[in-house]
């Protein structure tokens, strides 16, 4: 019997419960889920387990979001990768240089979990 495997979410957020948070929703939907605290744990996790999605959180430690997102694109594992950017610290232009960096999607804390998968559905992504 042929088993079926789930596809892999990368979560990179240095917020612990906002991580968890991401992590039990996907999870209720029978998805894996990678988590990583800093952008470099990002990277690390890409290269080694090539995720599906990456949800990426602009403001971390070691590497800020911009900077991962810019890093992932050069990644052979990571350069077709869908990337939902999401921030609390949204000022005026930077959901264009978030886009401009190669992501796909952009969101602002508190964000409803129903706007995300929304958001997902239109990069063809089925959650």
């Amino acid at each position: 019997m042929a088993s079926i495997i789930s596809p892999v979410i990368l979560v990179a957020e240095d917020s612990h419960d906002t991580r968890r948070m991401l992590k039990r929703a996907f999870e209720l939907k029978g998805f894996r889920v990678l988590e990583a605290a800093n952008g470099r744990q990002a990277l690390d996790l890409t290269e080694q387990y090539r995720p599906s999605l990456a949800i990426i959180d602009l403001n971390m430690p070691e590497l800020d979001g911009f900077e991962t997102i810019r890093l992932m694109r050069k990644l052979k594992e990571g350069e077709h990768i869908p990337i939902v950017a999401i921030t609390a610290f949204d000022v005026y232009g930077m959901e264009q240089a978030v886009l401009d960096q190669g992501c796909n999607e952009y969101l602002t804390k508190p964000f409803d979990l129903h706007e995300l998968d929304r958001r997902l559905k239109g990069l063809g992504f089925v959650v």
